[in-house]
């Protein structure tokens, strides 16, 4: 079954350059998709759409009408004082409103209840019931903890919340609601590792269609099911994960450039011949018809175009030699705020060409560690650098202090450049144009980490620190900063929740957690394998089994003792019920009353299932 179809959709906002052109696709009942495609191509733009939030101009857009779809992109206005519980409780609004009646016709039936009174309250409750009222609180808390919401955070406004924050609050909501497809907007950006590899199970648990957008190439793989490329407003298929993408999108670009090199081989070796052949047929027309048929022939070869490759920023960072072993020692290290402790006691020491890689959770404090390093955050204890050591920073959060600058004034301003160095600079990290005039501070998250990352290139330092490089970052800018880092041959220090990127460069992690820091000497895969290792190890605390039911011992005077003696117990059970609905039906205006007796049926018709079993295993 199709959940979702589109055919050919064109979307423009200036008129005469389409952001999206024909564009067709489907998504399938119950699969993973990945949208994929540069900052600005139309992805966002397409979710939009699919929701009825952004009209199109022309095609054709399917979305299944029995399915419910719920978006995780724009966060929505929350009225004022509302707290993140009561945000997250507005994903059950339809069975809030039916316990909502429920409690009125409670205090209506307080002082006595009618038939029509109890009938309505029967109906209420079984709504409630079906629709998971009494799993609320169980799931609410299933996906906090796994989204990293802390009690403490389900009690604060949510307006106060950071960007962050709220994106980790929505989605938790989106995730209640139960939707039966979910549209995925950058879903793992600000969750941590622990938050993001939860999400990848719930996902893939998910029964419902899932579409997501994404940077996250780690993510990608461990959910996608297949890839939709968006590129010039036309979609490119690939019927795998992110790897297979990756290898089929090389293994397409090969075999376009082969077909393009042969057709122009064999177009310039006839168009030797045509040439030749006009010069002989200047006084023969059979030659002369033959040179125009093989023209003829060319002009319909010609139907490969040259596949391009993507530009690529040719830049590298600047390296001041390093003379010496000891990059930064830190011993006894402290830092807290109030009562709160960050971490305490921290005792480690870095060499020359070291990859490190600092995890851990958000909020566990690994950018209050790097500050502290930098010497941005006041500390206990004692750090030491090397004497040549020299470091560059690019922070999680960019600044300028002159926003209204453009880029080009701000290269020649804060690098005291000339005016062609400042464009070259730029142009290498694919600022070129007039795009080298936009004001710094109407640039997007990506293009302002691009803008830092071109100036911090330039100083010569061996010693870069780095904290979330690749946020807002598309997959092709992400792609250029790594290619620009493994040229790096210094000591590498970086904070990711990108696990691509910390695969690639880690060669050793620290890990953040609880007040300390764990010391891995290892890449992520092996870190990975032992913290596994010792999740196994763990004892598992489980909730002490019922004993068992022993069988009747002895011969067969025996069990027939313990059947008869059941029975009789049965049916004084049975009689028992028989006698509470006799007073609950005279009970039936009495509210209080009737809740009690209903109470005390359950338990009655507990104990009835439990003598059952007894006599079905004598009887056997």
């Amino acid at each position: 079954m199709v959940d979702i179809q589109v055919t050919n959709l064109t979307k423009f906002f200036v008129i005469g350059e389409n952001l999206l052109e024909n564009l067709t696709f489907e998504i399938q009942e119950g699969e993973c998709v990945a949208i994929l495609g540069r900052n600005g191509c139309g992805k966002t733009t397409l979710f939009n759409i699919l929701t009825g939030q952004m009209d199109f101009d022309s095609g054709e857009v399917y979305v299944n009408p029995n399915k419910k779809l719920g978006l995780i992109s724009q966060i929505p206005r929350f009225p004022e004082g509302f707290t993140v519980e009561d945000v997250l409780r507005s994903a059950f609004a339809d069975i809030l409103r039916v316990r909502q009646k429920m409690e009125l016709l409670e205090c209506e039936m307080a002082n006595g209840a009618t038939d029509a009174q109890l009938r309505e309250y029967d109906a209420l409750t079984n709504r409630f019931q079906t629709g998971g009222g009494y799993d609320m609180d169980v799931e609410v808390d299933k996906i906090c903890n796994g989204l990293g919401i802390t009690p403490e955070q389900r009690a604060q406004e949510f307006a106060s919340l950071s960007g962050g924050e709220k994106t980790r609050v929505n989605l938790a909501r989106l995730l209640l609601e139960k939707t039966d497809i979910l549209l995925l907007d950058e879903p793992t950006n600000h969750l941590d590792l622990n938050s993001v590899e939860w999400l990848e199970q719930y996902i893939n648990a998910f029964k419902g269609t899932v579409l997501t957008i994404s940077h996250d190439r780690y993510f990608i793989d461990q959910v996608a099911d297949r890839v939709i490329e968006i590129t010039d407003g036309h979609a490119e298929f690939y019927s795998g994960n992110y790897s297979f993408y990756m290898d089929e999108k090389q293994a397409r670009f090969d075999l376009q450039l082969k077909q393009y090199e042969q057709e122009q081989a064999k177009l310039k070796q006839l168009g030797y011949t045509v040439e030749r052949m006009k010069g002989w047929g200047i006084n023969n027309r059979t030659l002369y018809r033959r040179a125009m048929s093989i023209q003829h022939r060319m002009e319909r070869i010609r139907k490969t175009e040259k596949p391009k490759k993507e530009r690529t920023m040719k830049a590298s960072f600047g390296e001041k030699e390093f003379s010496g072993d000891i990059v930064f020692k830190m011993k006894n290290v402290s830092k807290s705020f109030g009562d709160r402790v960050l971490f305490s006691d921290v005792n480690l020491t870095v060499e020359g060409g070291e990859r490190i890689a600092l995890l851990g959770d958000n909020g566990t404090g690994k950018t209050t560690f790097i500050k502290c390093l930098l010497g941005d955050e006041d500390c206990a204890g004692k750090i030491q650098f090397g004497p040549t050591v020299k470091f560059g920073y690019l922070p999680q959060i960019i600044h300028f202090d002159h926003p209204e600058r453009s880029l080009y004034d701000t290269m020649l301003y804060e690098k005291n450049c000339t005016p062609q160095t400042a464009r070259d600079r730029l142009g290498a990290f694919l600022f070129q144009g007039e795009d080298v005039f936009k004001q710094v501070g109407n640039l997007s998250g990506g293009e302002q980490s691009r803008l830092r990352l071109c100036m911090l290139m330039d100083e010569k330092i061996n010693l870069l620190i780095l904290d979330e490089p690749t946020n807002h970052l598309d997959i092709a800018s992400r792609e250029w900063v790594e290619a620009a880092i493994e040229e790096f041959e210094g000591v590498l220090l970086f904070v990711s929740h990108d696990r691509y990127f910390i695969e690639k460069f880690a060669e050793r992690i620290w890990l953040l957690e609880n007040g300390t820091i764990r010391d891995f000497k290892c890449g992520y895969q092996k870190y990975r394998s032992i913290l596994e290792h010792e999740a196994a190890a763990k004892p598992i605390v489980t909730a002490t089994p019922k004993p068992k039911k022993e069988k009747p011992k002895g011969g067969t005077k025996d069990t027939d003792k313990l059947v008869r003696r059941l029975e009789r117990e049965i049916e004084k059970q049975e009689a028992l019920i028989a006698n509470l609905e006799t007073q609950m039906e005279a009970a039936a205006t009495d509210y209080q009353e009737l809740t009690r007796l209903l109470g005390e049926k359950e338990e009655a018709e507990a104990v009835l299932m439990d003598l059952m079993e007894q006599w079905d295993a004598a009887q056997a």
